[in-house]
């Protein structure tokens, strides 16, 4: 019963698939990660990508300590590793080169994209809650 609501809730919303075109073949996110041959390679894609991406962000919003640098990395790499993927397609399908990308190339460049909008953002509210969470006389 409740597959059949989800599935008239979707039909209804016209919710398009994310699907990546690569050598006339159309990928989606189980082809992306069920392949034994190619399993290592993409394991290794993300977890650089989300490295890159937590780097990345260090540089560009500079942690005021080592535990907020550790915490930061973590949740970057964390985020890269599991939004990798749909990040990836997402930003292919939107740019118009999933035809030209590979499935390795997708989860790199997602899980970048993932990591480093979760250390930015994750950075940011830091810095604007240290700001204004405490205030001093006790207000």
């Amino acid at each position: 019963m409740a597959s059949g609501i989800l599935s008239r809730c979707f039909a209804a919303a016209r919710v398009p698939p994310i699907y990546v075109l690569h050598l006339n073949k159309r990928l989606t996110m189980a082809d992306l990660g069920n392949e034994p041959d190619a399993l290592s390679g993409i394991w290794a894609a993300k977890a650089l990508g989300a490295t890159a991406g937590a780097g990345i962000s260090l540089i560009y919003l500079l942690p005021k300590s080592r535990r907020e640098a550790a915490s930061r990395f973590m949740t970057g790499m964390s985020c890269g590793l599991i939004f990798g993927g749909p990040t990836g397609l997402w930003l292919a399908e939107r740019l118009g080169i999933a035809d030209a990308l590979s499935g390795t190339e997708v989860m790199l460049t997602g899980a970048a994209a993932a990591s480093l909008s979760a250390w930015w953002v994750l950075g940011a509210l830091a810095r604007v809650a240290e700001r204004y969470g405490s205030r001093p006389n006790g207000r």
